[in-house]
């Protein structure tokens, strides 16, 4: 039997992970090469020059053509959140590592966070993946393995044997 590629494709594990966004700055230097990998560019005017300035610890950019300023989190999942830029890429990597779905309580636990706080960022999270993969579809010919839809009656017989669940 063949080794299933997909199963078995390299992936960043939990060491790496840490080693390459351990630390609030590493991790806005990652979000600001992903948001702006060609420089600063103004969400309203699309200009390229801009001036860089600390506001309440954080950097903050303002356009020389239009005068909007913009933050790095602004416009993005991470806008409004007082969490660290580490907490919210942890979560993300959690979330996207696991093969079965990861709880809120789970969260919780792996950030440090009170439950509510897990909850909201994986529901955001979630949103925010399903947003992104709205617009794509299968296409051409789908092979998955076999499936079955429907419970099982009270005192009937259960898995695949059961008379009112059908393959599809």
């Amino acid at each position: 039997m063949s080794m299933n590629r997909v199963q078995f494709q390299p992936g960043l594990s939990m060491a790496q992970f840490l080693e390459r966004y351990g630390t609030e700055a590493a991790c806005e230097q990652a979000l600001q090469q992903a948001r702006w990998p060609e420089g600063f560019v103004c969400p309203v005017c699309g200009g390229r020059r801009a001036s860089c300035f600390p506001h309440r610890g954080r950097p903050m950019w303002q356009c020389s053509a239009c005068h909007h300023q913009s933050s790095l989190r602004a416009g993005t999942v991470f806008d409004n959140t007082k969490l660290p830029l580490s907490t919210w890429l942890l979560a993300l990597y959690l979330l996207s590592q696991h093969k079965t779905n990861l709880s809120a309580l789970a969260l919780m636990r792996y950030l440090g966070v009170c439950y509510r706080t897990a909850w909201r960022l994986k529901h955001k999270l979630m949103q925010a993946m399903s947003e992104q993969e709205a617009g794509r579809r299968l296409g051409g010919l789908v092979q998955l393995d076999d499936a079955y839809l429907g419970g099982e009656c009270p005192g009937g017989k259960p898995g695949r044997g059961s008379p009112n669940k059908r393959p599809f």
